[in-house]
C-alpha cells in the first residue's frame, strides 16, 4: 500500500470511531445489546453501525477489493471461504473488545487487515481513546503512528526464560482435554492476563511490553490484523500443531513468541 493508501485508512478507522463508536459509548440501553452464538458473544448497535461505515468507507477507497465484516459473517451475509480466493478482501472487527464496550470499559479497539489468496498484506489497530494506530504492510515493519503522523517502530520483547514471561492466555474457548492440560501448566510463566480485547493485546505484544499470547478462538477480524503486526515487529506465530497461520484457518489455536526458539519452549511447556 501507498503511504497515502495507509493514512487513508487511519482516517477512515478514526471518523467511524468518532461518528459511530464513541458517541454510544456509556450510551448503551438494554435493547442496544443482544448475543450471537452465547454469552461470551456480544455484539451491540455501535459494532453493526461502525461495520457498515466502514465498509462503505473501504468500497470508496478501494473499489475493486471485497469488504467482510465480522457481523456480515454472523449474520450469513459473508462467507470466510472468500479470504483464500484471489482477490482483496478487508477484513473488519468494528469494535473489538465488545464486551468490555458494553461494560462502559474504555479497553477496546477497531481493526481492520487487508488480505489477498490468505495471506495478510496489511494491519490496522485503531485506538479510540488514545487516537492512534498501529499499522503493519507485509515486508516493512510495524509501526504506532500518532493523530499527529509521528511514527515509533514497534519491536516485541527479548526473549527471556519461560519462568520469566508475561502475557495474555484465553483459555475460555478450549475443549477438554487441553483446556486441562494448559491450565494446569500457566503457572510455569511468570504472570497471565485476559483483557477481553485482541486488538490491545496484540498492541501490547507486538510493542514489547509482554511476551506470549494464547488464543483458542481463532476468527479471522480478531488476529489477522494482529498477527501481523506482531510478526512486522519481529515475532514468531504458530498454530498449536506448529504450521503457520492462515486467516482462513479459525481452528487449531494460535500461539505467539518472541522468536522461534522462544516458541518452541512455550509449547514445550505449555501444549506437549
Amino acid at each position: 500500500m501507498k503511504p497515502a493508501e495507509v493514512q487513508s485508512v487511519i482516517d477512515l478507522l478514526r471518523h467511524v470511531a468518532r461518528t459511530e463508536i464513541l458517541p454510544r459509548f456509556k450510551n448503551l440501553s438494554a435493547e442496544d445489546v443482544r448475543t450471537k452464538t452465547g454469552p461470551l458473544d456480544p455484539v451491540t448497535v455501535a459494532d453493526e453501525a461502525a461495520e457498515r461505515a466502514l465498509k462503505a468507507g473501504l468500497n470508496k477507497l478501494f473499489p475493486g477489493d471485497d469488504v467482510i465484516g465480522e457481523e456480515a459473517v454472523s449474520s450469513g451475509a459473508a462467507s470466510l471461504e472468500r479470504l483464500a480466493q484471489p482477490g482483496r478482501v478487508w477484513i473488519l472487527d468494528p469494535i473489538d473488545g465488545t464486551a468490555n464496550f458494553a461494560a462502559e470499559l474504555p479497553l477496546f479497539g477497531v481493526m481492520a487487515a487487508l488480505v489477498e489468496a490468505d495471506e495478510i498484506l496489511a494491519g490496522f489497530i485503531f485506538d479510540p481513546f488514545g487516537d492512534d494506530c498501529a499499522v503493519a504492510l507485509k515486508g516493512q515493519g510495524s509501526y504506532l503512528i500518532a493523530a499527529d503522523g509521528t511514527r515509533r517502530k514497534l519491536q516485541v520483547a527479548a526473549p527471556v526464560p519461560v519462568e520469566q514471561m508475561v502475557g495474555s492466555m484465553s483459555w475460555r474457548f478450549m475443549s477438554e482435554p487441553l483446556r486441562s492440560h494448559v491450565l494446569h501448566r500457566l503457572d510455569r510463566l511468570a504472570a497471565v492476563t485476559d483483557y477481553r480485547c485482541a486488538a490491545h493485546q496484540y498492541r501490547m505484544l507486538s510493542g514489547g511490553h509482554c511476551h506470549v499470547q494464547m488464543f483458542r478462538k481463532l476468527m479471522p477480524w480478531d488476529h489477522a490484523a494482529g498477527v501481523l503486526l506482531h510478526r512486522e515487529a519481529g515475532g514468531h506465530a504458530r498454530h498449536f500443531d506448529g504450521s503457520p497461520y492462515r486467516p482462513s484457518q479459525i481452528d487449531g489455536g494460535l500461539l505467539l513468541a518472541p522468536d522461534e526458539a522462544s516458541w518452541d519452549e512455550l509449547a514445550n511447556a505449555l501444549l506437549r
